[in-house]
């Protein structure tokens, strides 16, 4: 049994602490607040890059790894837990292909279901769409879960399996001689002979002491939902980085904002305004229907969106895995798979080069 501390509640700590406790790992999970209550939580929950062709190729494996995955993953949580994450293959159809002939070479180099779409053809997909354009790239294998059921999913998951400490404040890393020994709370000290940080937006605040911070910083997003009806949309569509997302209960969520305003997670009237204009150009049906909802979240942005997922240079028995940027819902299975990998010295499921802390990203 080995001894994993993991700092960080979201769905990378969450999946990362299922992952090794499946393994037979005794592992503790600290969250500062509620575990999945921030970007996990906040996210729109699409199973794919938005405009994937347009990523590395390190954000490509772990996306393709993590979609196979996901209908198997999902229907277990369901039958461990009885909470449904709510996966669905509702495809996604995006309304300014730049570069058609890039995105579908793309498509065809990784076996991706890609097609191009006539005026005639997004009409019957979107018979509520009113949107002028000519051709729009359909992935129709493109799936969807949501996100808060996820986490709530895997929080009842894990629940019996591992030692969960919440509204616990990891405020330092205890390194002596080269080795991790634990971390310090705000409650007294945990020993582990491994630690993980998984603090997402936090993850250089908690690093810069120890002398070598990952380059993640908070990206602001904003969002709103709609209280629609079933139906009335039926796939995620995607227009200019923003996107429209039907729940099976109706529920459209409009979003997301790109914002560098540091840690500061709040709402503001001109990115309602603004969401609420690009979804009712796009929609005409939503000037009907209440909007229900608006809120913030921080992602953890992080040079061209490639995770940090390895071991922290110089400190025997410290690993990161953060800095999903965007895609740590799409990528998450793969990423808590590959750090368990490294950390209990496995076959990798992907080489892990690409992901080390000193790897170069531009």
């Amino acid at each position: 049994m080995s001894s994993i501390l993991i700092v960080g509640g979201g769905v990378i700590g969450l999946m990362t602490a299922r992952e090794l406790a499946q393994a037979g790992c005794k592992v503790t999970l600290v969250e500062m607040g509620q575990t999945g209550k921030e970007s996990s939580w906040a996210g729109g929950g699409i199973l794919s890059p938005l405009y994937p062709w347009r990523y590395r190729g390190a954000v490509t494996a772990l996306a393709s790894w993590s979609q196979a995955a996901y209908p198997a993953f999902c229907e277990d949580l369901f039958d461990e837990t009885g909470v449904d994450p709510e996966y669905s293959r509702s495809g996604m159809m995006i309304l300014d292909p730049d570069a058609p002939d890039l995105a579908l070479n793309w498509a065809a180099t990784e076996q991706v279901a890609m097609e191009l779409l006539d005026r005639t053809e997004i009409a019957e997909k979107e018979p509520g769409l009113h949107f002028e354009t000519d051709a729009a790239l359909w992935l129709p294998e493109i799936g969807q879960i949501r996100n808060p059921r996820l986490t709530k999913a895997l929080h009842a998951s894990i629940g019996k399996q591992i030692e969960l400490r919440e509204r616990e404040e990891v405020v330092d890393l205890r390194v002596e001689n080269g080795r991790v020994q634990g971390v310090k709370t705000i409650s007294g000290t945990l020993d582990a002979e491994h630690v993980i940080v998984c603090t997402g937006a936090w993850t250089a605040q908690l690093l810069e002491k120890l002398g070598h911070k990952p380059d993640i910083r908070p990206v602001r997003g904003q969002m709103i939902l709609f209280y629609a009806k079933p139906s009335q949309i039926r796939h995620v569509t995607l227009f200019r980085e923003r996107y429209v997302i039907p729940r099976k209960d109706g529920r459209v969520l409009i979003g997301s904002t790109l914002e560098e305003a540091g840690f500061e997670k709040r709402t503001t009237a001109e990115a309602k305004e603004e969401l609420y204009r690009i979804a009712v150009e796009m929609y005409p049906l939503l000037k009907r229907t209440p909007i229900e909802d608006h809120w913030a979240g921080l992602r953890p942005g992080s040079p061209s969106g490639i995770p940090y997922i390895g071991p922290y240079p110089g400190v025997e028995g410290l690993y990161v895995n953060a800095g999903h940027f965007r895609n740590g819902l799409v990528t998450g299975p793969a990423s808590a798979r590959l750090i368990s990998d490294i950390v209990l010295e496995r076959e990798p499921i992907l080489p892990p080069s690409a992901y080390a802390l000193d790897s170069p990203r531009t």
